[in-house]
């Protein structure tokens, strides 16, 4: 686990994902694995025209574009080499020399899972290349990603800027306290000013919990502003958000039970979504 991988693509996000991972990379002491995967697109076109053209006449059209379709994967690769030499050579720029990176056909997911063995965290973009700023087009990779690995990952807005505070999200919870451990074990938010910020609920341990997350952390050296607040969850952390300047936030993957998973009640999902800072989700 002594990698941080970061996925490239022709997205408007490549660059704000190398100088997340710079800065990761910085923070942690780690190399980078620059990646970037072509996805097979499907084609369209020849199959329609069976019934309206002769045999012949679609043979030589299927020929043509398979023809197409071989310049357009050379293309493609090409295009994939450019941009992993680009993010290796800003990553030099920062003074960062462990640096590696690597191409391959197939799907992102699965070849983040396929590397998660060396991975110490991942970082991607919020929506990638083909989807140009639909997220909802990608929420169903970003949530198939964080279901398959078990690594913490940065998900990149547009736009980086290195944070000086981050916002916990915590909610009393079992998987609540295991985040606040991976903060104060992981080192990449050491020294960044924390907000810690819950939703009240009508549980009578919630608010104790609550402080002694507030001095566990304080004790590891974070300087902790704490808020109890009411409202939505969703709403009232990107109002929270919003109103404190958060730079960062920092979440768990799953709430509530270890059945029934955060993003099914959305939650998480709507703050990835409205959320124009990086985010890290903590597993």
């Amino acid at each position: 686990m002594n990698k941080i991988i970061a996925c490239i693509d022709g997205s408007a996000l490549a660059k704000a994902v190398c100088e997340t991972a710079i800065w990761a990379s910085n923070r942690l002491s780690n190399g980078i694995l620059f990646l970037h995967t072509i996805e097979k697109q499907q084609q369209h076109g020849a199959d329609d025209l069976t019934g309206s053209i002769g045999l012949g006449a679609r043979s030589a059209l299927l020929n043509k574009m398979a023809e197409l379709d071989e310049q357009r994967g050379k293309i493609e690769i090409q295009l994939g080499n450019d941009m992993l030499d680009a993010a290796v050579n800003r990553a030099n720029s920062a003074g960062l020399t462990n640096i590696e990176h690597k191409q391959q056909h197939g799907d992102f997911v699965d070849a983040l899972v396929a590397l998660e063995a060396d991975a110490r965290l991942m970082v991607v973009g919020r929506s990638g290349d083909g989807h140009q700023g639909d997220f909802k087009a990608l929420g169903y990779h970003i949530e198939t990603l964080i279901r398959q690995v078990h690594t913490s990952i940065i998900i990149a807005p547009k736009d980086f800027t290195e944070p000086t505070n981050f916002m916990l999200a915590y909610d009393g919870r079992e998987t609540a306290d295991k985040v606040v451990q991976r903060i104060i074990q992981g080192g990449l938010l050491k020294g960044l000013t924390c907000h810690l910020v819950t939703i009240k609920n009508s549980e009578d341990a919630h608010k104790e919990k609550f402080e002694q997350a507030q001095e566990l952390l304080k004790q590891e050296g974070f300087k902790v502003i704490s808020s109890y607040i009411e409202g939505d969850i969703s709403s009232s952390l990107m109002n929270y958000k919003k109103e404190h300047d958060i730079q960062l936030v920092a979440m768990g993957a799953f709430s509530h039970s270890k059945v029934r998973s955060f993003f099914l009640g959305s939650n998480t999902m709507r703050m990835i979504e409205n959320c124009r800072v990086p985010l890290i989700v903590l597993r």
